[in-house]
């Protein structure tokens, strides 16, 4: 159930601006940003899953690209067998896109490009795309922009006020400053957007932050975690 925030300019020379919030199981074992994959994708950074050895999110400098994944409901059951959706991740940042039918269970995939931004959605029956348009967007576990998402509902208009001044700022700054003030809703509200999952029969609570800027100049990636899961304590970006 994580969520991401992304900002799509008018003007292509402007770089595309994006906040991510991994949830995941704290028992399940991560690496930070860093050249994980330098034999299969030299280049790229990101943050690794140890246990698949793919990415939530990845980035690859030189190529202006990022991509980073979300769980999304699908139609097969839990233990159904199925990929790690992690290599989708590298695959996207090396501009090979999801077709077909993923042998995995249901995402929502953002993937940022020198061509645009998109988001590919897979319920484990229908693949989708969906070009992003200019403007401020919100990706959780439904459809980009969802109002039936309450996280969304709640705070999409509040991510969007802020937004130009994340072109003043020249950063994503104003967007941790907003994510904070989302910090005021409990952690177990269906509205949170830092989250404990735990209440839904879900084993998953925030653990990172990651902020990025892609554009013209390449990608500019910081990434920070929660000293404790599931509450908010603005860390460090770096």
């Amino acid at each position: 159930m994580c969520t991401v925030v992304i900002q799509v300019p008018a003007d292509s020379t402007r770089p595309v601006r994006l906040l991510a919030v991994r949830d995941e199981d704290p028992a399940r074992a991560w690496d930070p940003v860093g050249p994980w994959w330098p034999e299969t994708h030299p280049g790229v950074v990101g943050v690794r899953d140890r246990r698949a050895g793919g990415a939530w999110l990845a980035a690859d400098d030189e190529e202006r690209r990022l991509a980073v994944i979300l769980n999304r409901a699908d139609l097969l059951p839990d233990d159904a067998p199925a990929a790690s959706r992690g290599g989708i991740v590298l695959d996207a940042v090396a501009g090979d896109r999801p077709t077909g039918a993923p042998p995995t269970h249901g995402f929502n995939l953002v993937d940022v490009g020198p061509d645009g931004v998109r988001v590919t959605m897979w319920d484990a029956a229908t693949l989708r795309t969906v070009e992003l348009e200019p403007g401020t967007h919100m990706i959780a576990h439904d459809d980009v922009d969802d109002p039936r998402t309450a996280r969304i509902s709640r705070w999409l208009g509040a991510f969007a006020a802020a937004a130009p001044e994340l072109e003043r700022s020249g950063s994503v700054t104003p967007w941790l400053d907003v994510l904070q003030d989302t910090t005021a809703t409990p952690a177990a509200d269906d509205a949170a957007i830092i989250r404990d999952n735990r209440p839904y029969g879900i084993p998953t609570l925030s653990l990172l932050v990651c902020t990025a800027s892609i554009g013209p100049d390449g990608v500019d990636l910081a990434y920070g975690a929660l000293a404790v899961p599931g509450e908010w304590n603005r860390p460090e970006m770096a």
